[in-house]
């Protein structure tokens, strides 16, 4: 298949390589960039403030954070991260806790809010000298390596001999992968969470999941004064509708406090719907424009591999284009999907595998139908509990796939 992107032209060049998005992926990226002494720019569509304050995810596995203390951007996450390593079920036939540190490869997970890790990384990649330009809305990703903005007519238009796209899966650089014809595999889980974040400390010391006939509820620490939680809710869902009081009436509900004890509260500082879909492009890139994170596919919250996965690919992509800038030599860019690929369908197989134990039948199946469709959902998923608690080989499984990217 020929290039789409084609590389062969090298004028007009202003940097080695422009990076759209400054996430994780971007900005690992644009480090290790930094670091081989690849000159780039990234372009950023939000302000510093938005990119600085954005909470999301909060788990980072073992090679996540090998890879940032190999390349010096760990201080941060090793002097106020902490190690997690266990995970708690609760459901109506009781609860058990998994020490998964003890299981599969003996790795255990970091946590740090992603806020954070992304203030570290920005503040580094400006310490080493890097560009970045906020509040610039990419338009359009041409061929020969130029990125025209929404102030194009200003002159601030940027070329480079590569683009990164790391603009997440609505982003500029994805949108213009498929419209040259990459394919995307997609799947819809058909299951929606009210993501809420609370001014409170964590209610217990492990990942809490809580299966319930109302649906899933989800306990995560993020520091020592905020947690995070998950509501499964109905497709559609206005957060608006949650209030606090409502909020924690459910999750009292679900996770069962009368018979486990009750839940630390506080304020609610966030609410948003939370669509479960993955998706991944059949190639992550071609020629001049390379995708990392998000933007080469998206992945159900239900493992926290989102974060992990945009490190991994940000390392790969990091290696190619070094190889590529300063020793003419594109083998990495041809094998950096063959290389990232497996990894990603693994931890996609995973988070998949993960949705189906945490979720129930849907409310269509338990309220539309004779209640069979629903009695045979909910007894496979008090399978798959039942094989977790008593399965010393479906444990090993669970924690090398839980704490592996």
């Amino acid at each position: 298949m020929g290039k789409r992107f084609d590389s062969g032209a090298r004028t007009g060049v202003r940097t080695g390589v422009v990076i759209v998005g400054a996430g994780p992926a971007g900005l690992v990226l644009g480090n290790l960039l930094l670091d081989r002494g690849i000159d780039c720019v990234i372009l950023e569509r939000r302000g510093r403030e938005a990119v600085e304050g954005r909470a999301r995810a909060g788990f980072l596995a073992a090679h996540s954070v090998r890879v940032l203390t190999q390349h010096g951007l760990a201080d941060g996450l090793l002097a106020r991260g902490h190690t997690h390593r266990t995970c708690l079920f609760r459901s109506e036939r009781g609860e058990f806790t998994l020490d998964y540190g003890e299981l599969g490869r003996g790795e255990v997970h970091t946590v740090y809010p992603q806020q954070e890790l992304v203030r570290d990384l920005l503040a580094e990649y400006l310490r080493r000298g890097g560009e970045i330009r906020f509040d610039t809305e990419v338009e359009e990703i041409s061929e020969d390596g130029r990125v025209r903005t929404s102030d194009g007519a200003d002159g601030t238009d940027v070329t480079g001999r590569y683009v990164a796209g790391c603009d997440g899966h609505r982003g500029v650089a994805r949108a213009t992968m498929t419209a040259h014809g990459t394919r995307t595999a997609r799947w819809d889980h058909g299951v929606s969470w009210l993501a809420v974040l609370v001014e409170a400390p964590p209610s217990m010391e492990a990942v809490g999941y809580a299966l319930h006939e109302r649906g899933f509820a989800g306990h995560m620490a993020r520091t020592a004064t905020v947690t995070r939680y998950y509501l499964q809710c109905p497709r559609g869902t206005d957060p608006a509708d949650w209030s606090a009081d409502r909020i924690w009436a459910e999750l009292e509900t679900r996770f069962r406090v009368d018979e486990f004890g009750v839940l630390k509260d506080g304020p609610v500082l966030e609410k948003a719907v939370v669509d479960l879909r993955s998706d991944v492009l059949d190639t992550p890139g071609d020629g001049r424009l390379w995708l990392a994170g998000d933007a080469a596919g998206l992945i159900s919250p239900s493992a926290a591999k989102g974060a992990n996965l945009a490190v991994l690919q940000a390392e790969r992509l990091a290696q190619a284009l070094v190889l590529a800038l300063k020793h003419a030599d594109e083998s990495d860019l041809a094998r950096y999907a063959a290389d990232c690929l497996p990894r990603v369908w693994r931890a996609h197989e995973f988070s998949h595998w993960m949705s189906g134990l945490l979720h129930g039948p849907s409310a269509e199946d338990t309220e539309n139908t004779v209640d069979a469709r629903a009695r045979y959902g909910r007894a496979l998923q008090y399978a798959r509990l039942d094989s977790l608690r008593t399965s010393r080989a479906h444990q090993d499984f669970f924690a090398e796939n839980y704490t592996g990217i």
